[in-house]
Parts: C-alpha cells; sequence; structure tokens
C-alpha cells in the first residue's frame, strides 16, 4: 500500500522557463539512468525480496521516495514548459503546434502526447524500457547494480546542474544529487554489512567454486595481438579480492573444438545445395 502526499519533497522552483532544459529534464525521469529506472529497481528487488525483511523494507522505502522524485521532475518539465517565453506562446496560438514547438525547442511530444507536460521517455522522446531494471532475487548483485545505477544518476545530475543557470533549477538538482551521495552509500553499506568484498563475491558465493573450470578463475585473459603487451594492474597479479585465489595472466587460446553443425532439417527451407552431410557447417 502506498501513502501520498500533496506537497512535493522539495521545492520546484522555475525562475526563467526553458523548453529546451525540460527537454533535457527527460533524460533524469525515463533515461537508462534515470529516476523511473531506480523507482522500478528498488520496488522489483522489494517485491521479491527474501530474507531478513529490513532489506525489502529498506528496498520499498527508498523506491518510494524515488516515486517522490520522478513528480519533482515532471513538475520541474511542466513548469519549465507552461511557461515559455511569450513568443512561443504566440507561435503556438498561430502557427502549427509541432513547428512551434520544434522553433522553441522543446521535444514535439511534450506537447502532442502530453499536453505541455512530461513523457515517460527519455531526452531523445524514447519511451522507457523496462528492461533496465534489474532485479535479480541476490542481494549482493541487486546492491551492485544499485550503486551503478545512484552513480550514472549523480553523473547525469551533475550533468544537468552545469547545463542550467537558473537558480531553482540548481536548487532541485542539488538536492538531488545529495539524494545520490546518500543512495550510494546506503547500497555500499549493504555490500560491507554482507561481509563486503571477502564475504560477497564471488556472487553468487552459494556455487561450489570446485566445480569452476580449473585455473581460469583469477586469471586476465590477455586478447591482444602477438607482441602487445597485456595491461597490467591489481586484477593481474596479488591476491584476488576474495582471497581465495592469485590474479594471474595468460594469453588467451582456444580451448575448444571447431564447431560442426548438422545439414539444415527440411522444414527449415535452406537451399539444396546445404542439405548435405558434406555441407555441415565447419
Amino acid at each position: 500500500m502506498f501513502y501520498h502526499d500533496k506537497q512535493l519533497q522539495y521545492t520546484v522552483r522555475v525562475d526563467t522557463p526553458s523548453p529546451v532544459f525540460a527537454k533535457m529534464l527527460q533524460q533524469a525521469i525515463g533515461g537508462v539512468e534515470g529516476e523511473i529506472r531506480v523507482c522500478l529497481q528498488y520496488l522489483f528487488q522489494s517485491f521479491g525480496a527474501r530474507g531478513p525483511a529490513k532489506y525489502r523494507d529498506m528496498l520499498m522505502e527508498t523506491g518510494t521516495e524515488e516515486i517522490g522524485h520522478i513528480q519533482m521532475l515532471a513538475t520541474a518539465v511542466a513548469m519549465n514548459l507552461e511557461g515559455s517565453p511569450a513568443y512561443l506562446q504566440e507561435e503556438m496560438a498561430k502557427a502549427d503546434p509541432l513547428l512551434a514547438a520544434t522553433l522553441g525547442g522543446m521535444e514535439p511530444r511534450q506537447f502532442l502526447s502530453a499536453g505541455m507536460s512530461a513523457l515517460a521517455a527519455d531526452a531523445n522522446g524514447v519511451p522507457f524500457n523496462g528492461s533496465h531494471v534489474y532485479a535479480s532475487g541476490n542481494l549482493a548483485a541487486d546492491m551492485y547494480s544499485n550503486v551503478a545505477a545512484e552513480a550514472t544518476g549523480r553523473v547525469l545530475a551533475c550533468r544537468l546542474f552545469d547545463m542550467t543557470d537558473d537558480p531553482g533549477m540548481k536548487d532541485m538538482l542539488r538536492f538531488l544529487i545529495t539524494r545520490d551521495t546518500m543512495h550510494q552509500q546506503q547500497w555500499l553499506a549493504v555490500i560491507e554489512e554482507l561481509g563486503g568484498h571477502p564475504g560477497s563475491l564471488p556472487i553468487p558465493n552459494t556455487f561450489d567454486q570446485a566445480q569452476e573450470v580449473e585455473g581460469l578463475s583469477y586469471t586476465f585473459l590477455s586478447t591482444g595481438v602477438a607482441g602487445v603487451e597485456a595491461p597490467t594492474g591489481r586484477w593481474t597479479s596479488g591476491p584476488s579480492l576474495d582471497g581465495r585465489g592469485e590474479f594471474t595472466t595468460m594469453v588467451n587460446r582456444p580451448l575448444g573444438q571447431e564447431p560442426v553443425l548438422a545439414p539444415p532439417i527440411p522444414s527449415g527451407y535452406a537451399e539444396l545445395q546445404q542439405m548435405t552431410d558434406e555441407g555441415a557447417t565447419r
């Protein structure tokens, strides 16, 4: 069950409306780095959470907070559009709305589909895609996904912050950046509570590593051409992060066979020349 408040989580104020910035804000709503993504990600992780209830409840709380962030950004988009400069409003009144919207620099569908409001889409007008939502049922895997989501979201918010001179928009983005800082720390704190790198790696840590291919679990495979030195770093020498092995480097080489496939099945209607054993793919 969800509840709502009539007031926004934080003040949204637009001093100088900008249809162009309204279009840019769409990325923070429906882009791959946006608030719809993290909102649904945290909620679906919560819906399917198994184990200690505190993790389910924490995810639900944060996913619900993100609904408020979507509301803030959608309000900011609408305010940037409805208060657009007088010349744009005049153009839209006497000319073709699509042409006027294009001339004003706004996303045409913000007018055509949403009546001067926000869309569940990115800055290019591409609708949000639920395939960006990661909820694996593995708590550690989901936390790492959440850290990455908050990191890219914070990068986006920082870029938007630099793109506007509007004091109200800067203030709103300052708040969103602040919450991204907390959420990054929050997910990393869960990982630490799970045992940190030694305790949570490899993910899942419930698989018997004795079943892995011997000698390759901690080996960096270099696929560079002959004579090109492989890149070196923390991942090529020293103890592995989970403490279960030593990092090494090896030039990648084929370990399998050349693939040989059977002839096509008749109902697949390949060419006659393919329908022989001699024509088996090699």
